[in-house]
């Protein structure tokens, strides 16, 4: 090969355009960003002309090779028996305008000396140049191409295209890939990025349908997974742009503004990462990226000089295949004066331009030395310098990519195979494209034991790897942390290793605001974004059991609580006045106690049966009925205390109602007995002898309270309550059923006791060891204190203890009426036996009853005065004497009456006989 300088305008023919052929019975074509810009001295073209590409990359020129590579194993197969595929590889330059040129070329007609593409109206029958596309690998270029490939339905199968508007048949219906969609890429991101605790990122695209449409998809996906996007950086999708250093400089001082952002999501080409990454090591920005399958693997950007110093890098890459051919491939490449391979030549040129720069940093050099124009050298050496570097290459090729295209070329030759078993496919006018097209969308082809086929979107959905930057003898090595399963959407994590990874992952904070700690929940300030918040402790009776939690859960309220801050709910302790409480146990003993004293009383009683006491008490039976319900009374307030039951619920109220109406009514009739004996006003006695019937006026008080409480147990009787008002207990207790049931039974006690007040209080002048009227007046008013302390105290308390208050006042006033009615006549019994004899009792109603009838004389004497000066004329010594003697008739008869009316209270401590003679 002769020298020869590389000239401005390489383009001067369509072959000139083409960067590899190879001539075959089916012709596919390639198109291949292997520049990375146009060479222009100008802001923008003012001539309609291809210019020169530069910025060789090697990365894609590998992917070159591995469509060539495949295709000839398949020609070297016998998957197509007799049928030799052939190729046109066009570089596209990162261009549009290039890429559309080539499809042009693409479209023209097969055997056409001019190049021309016709227009028609129906292509069925026409016949271009190539029966299928392999390209682009940019979504942006893809997106024109396949628009203009639609109109002859050409196929078109894309290895890196992942944009996802490219599934959308009807705007696409002649594009399939062999990867798979951006949603999924996207969808495993923000899985990833919420796995990690991250809500507070930051994303940079491009400013091309791809970058547009995936961060529209990436916005969507975010929401989703409560996730907030800190920023949104745009930069110039090519590096033909003069505003992209400005763009990169002006996106990393956001990036260093938004000091709280620490993962960064870069849906970017390689030069705009590379470029991104120089810039940020110069400025010490230290982050967490999160690489697109774009650049996750390129071996361009992992061998920048000091790259560690940015930071972590977890990208997204294609599912990997055997590549192991491919490598012997690189191994044994060489250059042949006969290949049609203009990007090896220039491959082999720029390498000779660098023969003394070491392998990691040969890629730049050799991106550099293709933006010059340089001549070539002698062939010898070049060829001699491409022997030594080709280990180099391996370095380059990345493993999901370069599976990609392999699977891009086998689903075309399985396709091209299915159509020519009744074709004769070494004639190139044996099938139309669009024939092809509708093979391919439903051929099954294999690789490496693996079947293939593409889906109703024609995506080959492979899957991702999860890839890790990480340092290795001095070396940034991708690594493979986890493959990622689109269909369930979950990540499968090889060993515990790779488990640690993601774990570390979790140390880096990427948040808007401080996590909030179970037991707090988020309220959110003024920001637009959820991920901006304030913490707030949750309330009683709320709790959170997990970090960040939008709000705090109600605790079941019936059976549950949780104090302020809480993490759980814990669950309500049953409470009732049980029979291990303190106050409990101390009740009880005042009730035994009381018992105790009800029994004493009444053996004392009953061993003094015939003493004058006892039976001025009313005889044994009154006193045995009082205390029996005293007894009960005491007894009735064991019901008062353990879990409420329907049948304690029931008894206490009765019983203690019942019982204490019994015993006021006894008391009752004692007090009307007392104020019979000693009343000494005849119109008094005759009403109190006509009303005093003790047995029907015991019966009948008692049986009103018998009735009163029987309809209460019959229509609202009370029931078990579980009373959960209260915020940490739970309330066992006894529902009334009826206050106005209660009350009744509460007032009609107060009224007998109020009638039993009044007749005690009028004989509380009797005779001072023998005065029950005085005590009973006591207790009837202790009684009055209590239970009318009790209503409000009973109203205002809640919890366990309100059976207590009821307690405590019935053992105020059993203990009141027992001590005022029978401890005065225990004490006289006891204490003072010589008053408690016949003669002793004898004299006292004796000097009671003189004491009365020389008052009653009194009170007529100073009546008689009032005409003492009218009669006094008239008076001899005879009439004075026959009044003296009037006077002492009256005090006989009445001390005559009051002896006869006192008998009837002690018949039994006198003979009939003494008293008719007194």
């Amino acid at each position: 090969m002769t020298p020869h300088k590389i000239r401005k305008n390489p383009c001067q023919t369509p072959d000139d355009f083409v960067a590899a052929t190879s001539p075959g019975h089916i012709i596919i074509g390639g198109l291949f960003a292997i520049h990375e810009k146009m060479l222009s001295s100008e802001d923008y073209p003012r001539r309609p002309q291809i210019q020169k590409c530069v910025g060789f990359e090697i990365s894609v020129f590998l992917q070159t090779l591995a469509m060539i590579h495949s295709i000839e194993m398949i020609n070297n197969s016998t998957l197509l028996s007799g049928v030799k595929l052939g190729y046109e590889i066009y570089d596209t330059c990162t261009e549009v305008t290039v890429a559309m040129a080539a499809t042009l070329r693409f479209l023209s007609k097969f055997n056409c000396s001019k190049e021309t593409v016709e227009f028609n109206c129906d292509y069925s029958s026409y016949m271009p140049r190539v029966k299928a596309v392999i390209g682009s690998g940019y979504s942006e270029i893809t997106m024109a191409v396949s628009r203009m490939l639609n109109l002859q339905l050409m196929p078109q199968v894309g290895y890196e295209s992942t944009a996802e508007i490219l599934s959308d048949k009807i705007r696409f219906p002649s594009f399939l890939r062999t990867v798979p969609s951006d949603f999924h890429q996207i969808k495993a991101m923000a899985h990833l990025i919420q796995k990690s605790g991250w809500n507070w990122i930051g994303i940079i695209t491009t400013d091309d349908d791809y970058g547009r449409l995936a961060l529209n998809t990436f916005i969507i996906q975010a929401e989703a997974n409560n996730v907030c996007i800190a920023f949104k950086e745009v930069l110039p999708a090519f590096l033909s742009d003069n505003t992209i250093e400005v763009r990169i400089n002006q996106t990393l001082k956001k990036i260093i503004l938004e000091a709280q952002v620490n993962v960064i999501v870069v849906f970017l080409r390689q030069f705009h990462v590379f470029d991104l990454f120089n810039k940020a090591i110069e400025m010490n920005i230290n982050k967490m990226w999160i690489a697109s399958d774009n650049w996750s693997t390129a071996t361009k950007i992992t061998t920048i000089p000091n790259v560690k110093k940015i930071g972590k890098v977890v990208g997204f890459t294609f599912r990997r295949g055997n590549i192991s051919a491919f490598h012997s491939f690189l191994q044994n490449l060489h250059l042949l004066p006969s290949d049609s391979n203009k990007l090896l030549y220039e491959y082999a040129m720029h390498l000779s331009a660098c023969t003394y720069v070491k392998d990691t940093d040969l890629s730049q050099c050799i991106f550099n030395h293709s933006q010059r124009t340089l001549a070539y050298k002698a062939n010898k050496a070049i060829e001699r310098n491409f022997f030594m570097r080709n280990d180099f290459l391996r370095d380059y090729a990345e493993p999901g990519l370069i599976h990609s295209i392999q699977l891009a070329v086998f689903a075309l030759g399985y396709a091209i195979r299915d159509l020519c078993q009744t074709r004769d496919c070494q004639n190139p006018n044996a099938f139309q494209p669009w024939e092809l097209l509708g093979v391919l969308k439903n051929v099954t082809f294999t690789d490496g034991g693996n079947s293939f086929h593409f889906d109703a979107h024609g995506d080959l959905n492979t899957g991702y790897d999860v890839v890790l930057w990480k340092e290795i003898n001095g070396h940034m090595t991708v690594t493979k942390m986890a493959e990622y399963d689109l269909q369930n959407d979950v990540f499968i994590i090889p060993d515990q290793e790779t488990k640690n990874e993601f774990r570390n992952l979790k140390q880096i904070q990427s948040k808007c605001s401080k996590e909030c700690s179970p037991g707090q929940m988020k309220k959110t300030t003024r920001s637009q974004h959820i991920c901006c918040y304030e913490c707030e402790n949750c309330p009683e009776n709320h709790y959170s059991n997990q970090t960040d939690m939008p709000h705090c859960l109600l605790c079941n309220n019936e059976t549950h609580w949780a104090p302020v801050r809480s993490t759980v709910c814990f669950e309500k302790e049953v409470e009732y006045l049980s029979w291990n409480d303190s106050l409990a146990i101390l009740l009880l003993i005042l009730s035994l106690l009381g018992i105790i004293f009800v029994l004493v009383v009444g053996i004392i009683f009953t061993r003094n049966l015939n003493t004058p006491v006892v039976k001025s008490a009313g005889g044994l039976r009154i006193c045995y009925v009082i205390l029996l319900c005293h007894f009960l009374n005491f007894a009735s307030t064991s019901f008062f205390i353990g879990e409420p039951q329907d049948f304690t619920c029931k008894t206490r109220q009765t019983l203690f109602g019942v019982s204490f109406t019994l015993c006021i009514s006894c008391i009752l009739t004692k007090s009307l007995k007392i104020l019979l004996a000693f009343s000494f006003d005849p119109k008094l006695q005759k009403f109190l002898k006509c009303l005093y019937k003790p047995i029907l006026i015991i019966f009948t008080c008692t049986s009103i309270q018998v009735v009163i409480c029987t309809l209460w147990l019959i229509f609202a009787a009370p029931t078990v309550e579980v009373n959960v008002s209260l915020p940490r207990v739970i309330i066992l207790e006894c529902e009334e059923g009826s206050i106005l049931a209660f009350g009744t039974m509460l007032g009609y006690i107060a009224i007998l006791a109020f009638i039993c007040f009044i007749f005690a209080f009028k004989g509380r002048k009797l005779p001072e060891n023998y005065n029950e009227a005085k005590f009973i007046t006591f207790g009837m008013l202790i009684y009055f204190i209590a239970w009318i302390t009790f209503i409000p105290i009973y109203a205002t308390t809640f919890g366990k203890y309100v059976p207590a208050v009821e307690i405590i006042v019935i053992l105020i006033s059993n203990y009141g009426i027992l001590c005022c009615t029978f401890f005065p006549k225990c004490y006289v019994i006891i204490c003072k036996q010589d008053i408690n004899t016949k003669s002793a009792f004898l004299k006292m109603i004796y000097s009671y009853s003189s004491h009365s009838v020389s008052s009653i004389a009194m009170s007529h004497a100073s009546l008689d005065s009032m005409n003492s000066n009218v009669t006094m004329t008239n008076l001899s010594s005879s009439g004075k004497s026959a009044t003296w003697q009037k006077s002492k008739d009256l005090q006989a008869q009445a001390f005559a009456h009051t002896c006869r009316e006192n008998a009837t209270s002690v018949s039994k401590t006198l003979p009939r006989k003494r008293i008719s003679s007194i």
